[in-house]
């Protein structure tokens, strides 16, 4: 069955020269057909290194964050007639090797969406400081609340899901407002409160020992700001 989907994995990526080979080379799963890195006009050596490491690159002529990249690579997907899209941290934070499982799950479970999550029963995470532990468990909850359902890892953008989801005209990401993470939340929200079957699964989320300026591109408050905006909208009825 995995043999009749085509099937693309998207990494984001903005000055990860150094992890990205290894990350692209990481993707051992012999079911997808394509490894795509948007890099996001980085200043360094990423697009070059990801294409020595066999992926294919597009790259945006000036910086537009993660939600566009995504969306860049959501865009290439939907014209190159993927069926299942597979997105993860460019940032070395997610395990290549349970691509696999996010796939079988989707395929086998005849789901449209498999979330992958660091805290569920099975999952893993280190190194994460305090605050993001907070706002991710936080951003969870309120996510349950209005949904309805139990969400145990909202912000984990380690996800697969069925690109024929963009078929429906209520879904609609490219939307002027969804311009950074507001992105990731939506399609979550949107296959969740649609009523499309989905579920999570345990993955690993592993941050780097150092919480040096690298250690993540988001920016407090405003990113932060960027994936509750959404779910808030939505449930208003301010947004579609």
């Amino acid at each position: 069955m995995l043999a009749e989907k085509k099937i693309i994995v998207i990494l984001p990526a903005h000055n990860e020269e150094a992890g990205i080979p290894r990350l692209v080379s990481g993707i051992t799963f012999k079911a997808v057909d394509t490894v795509l890195v948007v890099d996001d006009a980085s200043s360094d050596r990423t697009a070059g290194q990801a294409r020595s490491a066999g992926a294919e690159v597009i790259s945006h002529a000036t910086r537009r964050g993660c939600g566009p990249s995504i969306r860049t690579g959501i865009d290439h997907a939907l014209k190159n007639r993927y069926d299942i899209i597979v997105v993860m941290a460019g940032n070395g934070k997610d395990n290549p090797a349970q691509i696999e499982s996010l796939v079988t799950a989707l395929i086998k479970g005849n789901l449209h969406l498999v979330q992958g999550s660091r805290y569920m029963k099975g999952g893993t995470w280190a190194h994460m400081p305090l605050h993001r532990i907070i706002g991710t468990r936080g951003y969870s909850l309120l996510f349950s609340l209005l949904t309805g359902r139990v969400i145990t890892d909202g912000t984990n953008g380690f996800r697969a899901f069925r690109a024929s989801l963009f078929d429906d005209s209520r879904i609609n990401i490219w939307q002027t407002w969804l311009n950074n993470y507001e992105v990731e939340s939506y399609i979550y929200y949107k296959t969740v409160t649609l009523g499309y079957p989905f579920r999570e699964i345990p993955v690993s989320k592993i941050y780097p020992r150092d919480h040096g300026a690298g250690y993540t591109k988001m920016r407090p408050f405003a990113d932060w700001w960027s994936h509750f905006r959404p779910i808030l909208l939505l449930r208003l009825g301010l947004k579609r």
